[in-house]
């Protein structure tokens, strides 16, 4: 079975499933690393099929984004920058949610964010660094000094001061 015909017409919800379906049979045995990455660089060819792959990846307890197969870093590497803009928001948006889920007492849930916070850290380290630099320097100015294209994401999604400052952490925890 492969998840890559239509993959640039896929809605989000219908790539969610594509994503699923390839992680399933990968973990399974049924795909190798190489052509799971070659029907993944077809899902992140378009942004739903890029949110859908990240958003089943990054939080479902497949092992692949822990274990990040170099045939896949390759084909995430290529796809460019938005594979990295999607990165760097998954990044903030679960750092974010790990502090909310934290103040909720909710240990589960901030277990989960801490998970797509740490596995967005590793992708961001393979990717191509010179795109990732830039990418969160846009991000760090929003977070640390209210200011630039980032700003409008972080006050949509209402985060305060606090979750701000874990963000700005998050993205320097990238370089080290």
């Amino acid at each position: 079975m492969t998840i890559e015909s239509g993959a640039a017409t896929l809605t989000f919800p219908q790539a969610m499933e594509r994503a699923a379906q390839g992680l399933a049979l990968w973990e399974g045995g049924e795909l190798s690393d190489e052509v799971l990455a070659d029907q993944v660089a077809h899902l992140v060819n378009s942004r739903d099929g890029a949110r859908g792959f990240f958003v089943v990846s990054l939080s479902s307890d497949s092992p692949l984004m822990d274990r990040l197969p170099e045939p896949l870093v390759l084909e995430l590497r290529a796809a460019g920058e938005g594979v990295v803009d999607l990165t760097v928001r998954n990044l903030a948006m679960s750092t974010a949610m790990a502090l909310h889920h934290q103040r909720s007492g909710d240990a589960a849930q901030q277990a989960r964010s801490e998970r797509v916070r740490d596995r967005s850290t590793e992708l961001l380290r393979q990717l191509d660094p010179h795109l990732v630099k830039e990418r969160l320097v846009v991000l760090l100015e929003a977070a640390g000094q209210a200011s630039g294209a980032d700003l409008e994401f972080l006050d949509r999604w209402g985060y305060d001061p606090e979750q701000r400052r874990a963000i700005s952490e998050a993205a320097l925890a990238v370089a080290e």
